[in-house]
């Protein structure tokens, strides 16, 4: 069977259909972290990430293993292993400048007793070339533009279990430096820079988060809890300090509420928290404001060195991460998407801040060619948690270092990604909600069907338990645009004790829907009747029959051929045959049950399960995959089934076995996207002319990159 376009290769060529190209960042390629290592089930985390001299070489500090770890970039499209440096201790930072790495190292027994060493190595032998002694623990470094000396904030963190978190814990913080000579810090240079009694908040307990450093040699360095910013120059002097100030935030998730996406609530006179800094230009700088103690400001800032505020994007920020899918409902606790990384660069005569929003796995790209009216020019996708990123212009590439390595959930490693600076379409996102409206959050899609004149509807799934949704999404446009969000509500409320996965038009307007049983959460298996206000007019359990054998694996999905509603099961249930699942049937008419069975692949890791049933003409389609994720990623893919093989029988008894065509790996496109093979493939919607659409399921952002994948097949 041929399709004439395929996954990735079709959003593009819409795409050059249109305008024409502009110069846009594209992931090329990714490296997981634990190709690094002989253990590769050992956990490891790329964090902070700079380059040698002539761009050839990523070099990032790895935590829990206690190295630097090396990547060979030689070819970005194709980054290789290079091995580890071995620290004796935590790296907290790395900087490069040539062929020298230069590394703060935690070597503290405690947080009263704070100890560090800046250690430099040769990045071709691994050989130790120098260790200067810190006086604390230290947290980021930073080299002069001209090679000169090398700036690290000494933070000497808090205890957060301690006191509520808060200040007040000594020893303070303090700022060093060291002169470079013949490109090795010199040890006996060191130059100590108090920074004690200058904040408004915890004067004697001066926490420096991160530094860096402009042309002129001038030393910027946040004091994120102090809620303070100092410039000082090498020699030591405070040129200036100030408070980071406060913002004043409206249309914003406030509360702690896991379930919904509602951005109705303000804070008013919201501290900035400031992180990640970088030097614009000689007179400007900008600043991330994390918000992880008090809730922060939750965006990111640009100053003059003098203390002026000469741009806030306020909520401005958090809102696109909504509209791409991204916002972490569940791991923001009402703080919001964590910006905290950031980075600069010149690339082609513009200059770019790289906003990194920890919490949500995604980077904002602003033309900062006016600082005073910053750009959003692209938000690109990355991998889990990004916490460092360095820019390689020569080279036109941008890179991060995502540090969520989540092995002992089976989850996805820690990665370094890769990003060029190409004339051509941005190929992120696929799916947003930009241009609606009003503000759509929105994640974790699940179940599609095809509508009228290039409409798509989808549900979302649990995650969002108190917020039910239909969405509207415009195919016809690239990026698909989420256009409406339709609550399903019952008896005028939103509904809930759903788990949404699966939607198919009725005919007249409205829609069914079949939501998977969670026992664990007090949901039912069943079937909903809605209508076209998204108000349930009917609710359909299951029969005996199929309650006496249910598991918490239901339905994955309903479509419709006639009066009768087709539901894929995910997994065997208790009267299953090995590596067989029930396609359910019900007639709406008569309400009598019914089912056959289909054949399912096994795996000798993991399981293999269905995700979505779509009928069209002569055929049923389904999405069967498997739950694994990156390499292990095995079946991803879309069969078919002849209609006339549809032929239910009743439950209890024997069950025919209906025979299988593949039609589609899906594993190929989901590898274009040049990240990892995200796991879950939820929604195919087929259109009138069999031009076939499919979707990822991005979790909620929970332990997932946040990612959407929505893209056509072509005609199947």
């Amino acid at each position: 069977m041929a399709l004439k376009l395929s996954g990735l290769a079709s959003i593009l060529a819409i795409a050059a259909t249109g305008a024409a190209a502009e110069m846009n960042f594209n992931r090329i390629s990714s490296f997981a972290t634990f190709k690094n290592n002989a253990e590769a089930a050992a956990e490891s985390s790329a964090e902070i990430i700079s380059v040698s001299g002539d761009g050839m070489t990523l070099v990032y500090s790895d935590s829990p293993l206690g190295v630097l770890g090396l990547i060979d970039i030689t070819d970005p499209q194709n980054p290789k292993p290079k091995g580890n440096i071995t620290l004796g201790g935590e790296p907290t930072a790395v900087s490069v400048l040539g062929n020298v790495a230069m590394a703060g190292v935690n070597t503290s027994q405690s947080y009263t007793a704070p100890s560090g060493v800046l250690k430099a190595f040769d990045i071709t032998t691994k050989a130790e070339l120098v260790q200067c002694d810190l006086g604390g623990q230290p947290d980021s470094t930073a080299i002069a533009p001209d090679g000169s000396f090398i700036a690290i904030a000494i933070e000497n963190e808090r205890d957060e279990d301690l006191g509520d978190g808060g200040l007040g814990q000594m020893p303070g913080g303090f700022v060093v430096t060291f002169d470079i000579e013949n490109g090795i810090p010199a040890c006996d240079s060191m130059v100590k820079v108090n920074v004690d009694n200058l904040a408004g908040i915890g004067p004697n307990d001066p926490e420096p988060e991160f530094v860096d450093v402009n042309a002129m040699g001038e030393i910027v360095v946040t004091l994120q809890e102090n809620n303070h910013i100092v410039v000082i120059d090498k020699a030591g002097t405070v040129l200036s300090h100030f408070s980071a100030g406060s913002v004043n935030l409206k249309d914003i998730d406030a509360t702690d509420e896991r379930g919904a996406l509602r951005f109705d609530e303000s804070q008013m006179g919201r501290l900035r928290e400031p992180d990640g800094v970088q030097w614009i230009d000689d007179d400007h700088f900008a600043i991330a404001n994390e918000g992880d103690m008090n809730g922060g400001a939750r965006g990111w800032t640009i100053f003059n060195k003098d203390g002026t505020q000469v741009y806030e994007a306020g909520n401005s920020f958090e809102h696109a991460i909504v509209q791409l899918g991204h916002y972490p409902d569940k791991r923001s606790d009402a703080k919001g998407a964590e910006p905290e990384g950031m980075e600069f660069a010149m690339f082609e005569g513009t200059p770019y801040v790289f906003i990194l929003a920890e919490r949500a796995s995604v980077v904002g790209v602003y033309d900062v060619s006016e600082p005073a009216a910053p750009t959003l020019k692209q938000m690109l996708p990355s991998g889990i948690a990004p916490e460092g990123a360095i820019a390689i212009p020569a080279r036109g590439l941008f890179v991060t270092a995502n540090e969520a390595d989540l092995i002992e959930d089976g989850g996805i490693r820690s990665h370094v990604m890769i990003y060029e600076y190409q004339n051509a379409p941005a190929t992120y996102p696929q799916i947003t909600s930009e241009g609606a409206e009003k503000l759509i959050g929105w994640g974790a899609l699940s179940g599609m069907v095809a509508g009228d004149d290039g409409m798509i509807y989808a549900v979302n799934d649990s995650f969002y338990g108190y917020q039910p949704t239909i969405f509207t999404i415009d195919t016809t446009t690239v990026p698909a645009r989420i256009t409406r969000a339709l609550p399903i509500t019952r008896g005028g409320f939103p509904a809930q004790k759903l788990d949404l996965e699966g939607i198919t038009r009725d005919g007249e307007g409205g829609f069914w829907l079949a939501s998977e049983g969670r026992t664990d959460r007090m949901i039912p298996h069943g079937l909903y009747h809605v209508n076209a206000k998204g108000e349930i007019k009917q609710e359909i359990n299951l029969p005996a029959e199929l309650l006496a054998v249910e598991k918490r694996f239901g339905f994955e999905g309903v479509t419709k051929i006639g009066d009768i509603l087709w539901m894929a099961v995910q997994r065997e249930w208790k009267d299953d045959p090995a590596d067989h699942v029930k396609l359910v049937s019900y007639n709406t008419k008569t309400t009598e049950w019914g089912a056959v069975l289909y054949p399912k692949a096994s795996v000798g890791t993991g399981w293999v399960g269905l995700s979505e049933i779509v009928a069209h003409e002569d055929n049923v389609y389904v999405v069967e995959r498997d739950n694994q994720i990156g390499d292990k990623a095995a079946i991803k893919k879309i069969y078919r089934i002849s209609a006339s093989q549809m032929e239910p029988a009743p439950l209890g008894g024997e069950l025919p076995v209906v025979t299988k065509e593949e039609v589609k790996d899906l594993i190929p496109d989901l590898k274009a996207n040049n990240g990892y093979v995200v796991d879950k493939v939820e929604g195919l919607a087929v259109f009138g002319d069999g031009t076939a659409w499919v979707s990822t399921d991005n979790d909620g952002v929970d332990d997932s990159s946040g990612e959407t994948f929505f893209w056509s097949l072509g005609q199947l």
